[in-house]
């Protein structure tokens, strides 16, 4: 019954909203098979996005792997491993600003940096500490301003800065992450209460995360990105990507077949990056081998709006004179930044010896030495 309820909701959606109208274009909902086979296409990324390298500074003081937090305006916030408690934040050509580690046991201090969120407006970040299921507030300095904790027994997910009072998150439980408390939210800034639960009409509970007796293997999933004008917004256990908008309405913008619900193994499907053209998705196959110690096949699909057709899909990085994938993953994703990939020295400094690079890169390489720290390279949407 449930699940009939759940359909006739997800039609009734379909059918009210079955295109949107955004600056006199139609933006038609993407239906994807994900047993079926795709053309191959390959996409330079400069045809569509701006690219942007910033080699942060090498000192003593500043010393980083290149784990990119938060991008913002002015500055870079970056972290080095989650449990040594070190925040470097650069500014936008790379330069050092200042290094802070809040790391301790007190009401002031987390036991790790788990994610970390930017409001540059207010000269504050939010740090996310899992283990103690809190989130701690701070300025650019490192001052302590205040922290509130999750809400009941959750645990919040795919953190981003949502507006000038919220953030917006998805509320999860262990292990599997999908029950029917767990919703997408919008969480005041000040106090950690929540604002709003962003409901979607979902079927039986279905999670890509592999649990069998006291093991548990979580693949690399995503249940929120921002889109061109709202936030996209995934449940595993809905065949529908909903479009979540500023003024409080959600439309279906991708619809999954076959379902979830019927398949075995499942296969689940979540956009990684969404621009004015294209739409970046990600298949993920829900099977896991202990002894193998791998699984989770996946297939990076595109949606070409212009084409209006779909293709498995490789983004190239111009940048190189021989081919050189660019994984459109989320991670810092906000409505300037899509996603970020840290390069490192050694790696451009090879490639540059062999005469891999060309134009600004191949520039920055030249400078570089063995011990430097990684260049950053920003993948911005095109204005």
């Amino acid at each position: 019954m449930n699940r009939a309820i759940s359909i006739i909701a997800i039609m009734l959606s379909v059918a009210i909203t079955g295109c949107m109208t955004k600056n006199n274009h139609t933006t038609e909902i993407i239906n994807v098979d994900v047993k079926a086979s795709y053309p191959k296409k390959d996409l330079i990324l400069q045809d569509f996005m701006d690219v942007e390298y910033i080699p942060l500074e090498t000192s003593d003081e500043f010393i980083t792997y290149g784990y990119v937090q938060a991008v913002g305006k002015n500055v870079i916030v970056i972290r080095n491993k989650a449990r040594d408690g070190d925040i470097l934040i650069f500014d936008k050509t790379g330069k050092g600003l200042r290094k802070i580690n809040r790391l301790g046991r007190s009401e002031e201090e987390y036991s790790g940096i788990f994610g970390l969120i930017l409001d540059e407006e207010k000269d504050e970040m939010f740090v996310v500490d899992y283990p103690l299921r809190k989130i701690l507030v701070y300025d650019l300095f490192g001052n302590f301003k205040r922290r509130f904790n999750f809400a009941d027994t959750s645990y919040y997910n795919y953190i981003h800065n949502y507006d000038k009072d919220n953030l917006i998150c998805f509320k999860h439980y262990s292990p599997s992450g999908e029950t029917k408390e767990s919703c997408h939210l919008l969480v005041s800034k000040k106090d950690g209460s929540i604002t709003k639960e962003i409901q979607f009409p979902i079927g039986e509970l279905q999670t890509p995360v592999w649990i069998k007796g006291e093991i548990v293997v979580t693949p690399e999933y995503c249940q929120a990105i921002p889109s061109r004008d709202g936030w996209a917004l995934t449940r595993s256990s809905s065949d529908t990507v909903y479009n979540y908008m500023p003024n409080g309405k959600a439309n279906p913008i991708i619809i999954t077949t076959p379902s979830t619900q019927t398949m075995d193994p499942q296969v689940f499907l979540y956009p990684t990056v969404i621009t004015d053209r294209y739409s970046f998705l990600t298949t993920i196959k829900k099977k896991f081998s202990i002894e193998k110690r791998r699984g989770f096949p996946t297939t990076r699909l595109v949606y070409d709006n212009q084409e209006k057709a779909l293709f498995e899909c490789t983004v190239l990085n111009n940048d190189y004179s021989v081919k050189k994938k660019v994984p459109m993953r989320w991670n810092v994703a906000n409505h300037e930044v899509a996603t970020y990939i840290s390069l490192s020295a050694v790696d451009l400094i090879e490639a540059n010896k062999k005469g891999h690079l060309k134009g600004r890169l191949k520039e920055i390489a030249s400078k570089l030495h063995e011990e430097s720290n990684p260049v950053i390279m920003l993948v911005k949407h095109r204005k």
